[in-house]
């Protein structure tokens, strides 16, 4: 293999990247540090100072866990591979598919992965039960969960959830359905039917739910991918009513790196490679946000099930989770992980459960490998916040093809 120049994090970058980061808690509110200031202002990268250059002669394996199916949710982690950005950072990474049956915090704790990706209530109850894994890049800035239904049942807020059929997916996905239901008044077990919903749309469309469960970024697709019956057109989102549980105040966190916590506290070499893999894992996200259609080629190419049309939806709604990033891509919101563990402590399902016992304890997060990461981007002229990101427009096509 050829010689890569690499740049290689080492403990001067590192420390100096970490003044003033937010470090491993939930409880700590403070700020990027100041020199990122100006750059967040400017839509720039951080600066930091030169980190010297070494020759990669092999790049090091590391694996990466999805949390479902190869589709543009991850395409970031495809571009970057497909890219060579990995392979710049010295990393031959290997993605690993997810699946119903995966958890991928499991996975990574058991040590099967190096890395995996997560909802954080999901990681965290994980954690609270013993998984010792930490969050260090926080890379999806708000929920894409919504609750559809059909105009003609007129549920345009939580509140018209009474007396509806209302489905979900259950495996923890539940949680802001029932923070909603809370915040409108409403007895989960007394004043709705809450319905286990598959991971499609089938039940909303052949009236067995009230309103379904669904993602921005795939199964809203996936009504609007389908024809009505009545007209023999496709579906319009005007035939839908959507919530958003982000716009109403109850959105969790979702999509985040998480790592080994205790190899990142053991080992400086584990730690390396985090920070090499989640910088190269922002360049595959700022790529796919500036090349949507590349990257949903990317994604097609590298397997996905789903159709075309369906991946650049996909791909153009995730980007919408993501950008703009105000803290910066990866940086953890104070404010949005607060209302993650508020809800996830404080929002019992029909059994009396909540995802939390307790505030998760000391080191369920850490923000010193994303602004490690930013260092290293440093003189690469990346746009880290994307303040003038706009969507694309995108036509779907039957079945998404």
């Amino acid at each position: 293999m050829n010689k890569q120049r690499v740049r290689l994090a080492t403990a001067g970058v590192v420390a100096l990247a970490l003044i003033g980061a937010a470090c491993g808690s939930d409880e700590d509110s403070s700020s990027p540090a100041d020199s990122t200031a100006s750059s967040e202002a400017s839509g720039e990268a951080p600066a930091a100072t030169e980190a010297p250059a070494g020759d990669c002669e092999t790049p090091e394996p590391v694996s990466l866990q999805l949390q479902w199916f190869t589709q543009a949710q991850f395409a970031g982690y495809f571009a970057a591979k497909d890219k060579g950005f990995y392979e710049d950072m010295c990393l031959d990474v290997t993605i690993v598919e997810g699946g119903v049956e995966i958890v991928p915090q499991t996975q990574l704790a058991n040590g099967d992965v190096d890395f995996a990706l997560s909802w954080v209530p999901k990681a965290l109850a994980s954690r609270e039960a013993g998984a010792n894994i930490i969050n260090i890049a926080q890379i999806y800035q708000r929920s894409g969960t919504l609750q559809v239904s059909l105009v003609d049942k007129n549920i345009t807020s939580p509140a018209d959830f009474e007396g509806k059929k209302i489905g979900n997916w259950g495996f923890g996905n539940e949680y802001e359905i029932f923070a909603a239901l809370a915040e409108a008044g409403l007895d989960p077990a007394t004043d709705v039917e809450l319905v286990g919903q598959q991971f499609d749309m089938v039940a909303l469309l052949d009236g067995d739910i009230d309103a379904a469960e669904a993602m921005t970024y795939n199964e809203y697709a996936q009504v609007l991918e389908a024809e009505n019956p009545e007209t023999g057109e496709l579906y319009q989102p005007e035939d839908f009513n959507v919530i958003s549980y982000e716009e109403i105040g109850v959105g969790m966190l979702q999509d985040a790196i998480w790592a080994d916590a205790a190899r990142l506290e053991s080992d400086p070499a584990y730690k390396d490679q985090a920070t090499r893999f989640v910088a190269a894992s922002m360049q595959g996200w700022t790529f796919c946000r500036d090349n949507a259609e590349e990257c949903r080629d990317i994604v097609v190419a590298a397997g996905s099930t789903l159709g075309s049309s369906h991946q650049l939806w996909q791909m153009n709604e995730v980007n919408k989770l993501i950008w703009p990033s105000p803290g910066g891509i990866g940086y953890i919101d104070q404010a949005a992980w607060d209302r993650t563990v508020e809800i996830s402590q404080n929002t019992p399902n029909l059994d009396g459960a909540t995802v939390l016992t307790a505030p998760p304890t000391d080191g369920a997060y850490t923000n010193e490998i994303v602004e490690a990461a930013w260092a290293m981007l440093a003189d690469m002229g990346l746009d880290l916040f994307g303040p003038d990101f706009a969507p694309i427009e995108v036509v779907l096509n039957e079945g998404g093809e």
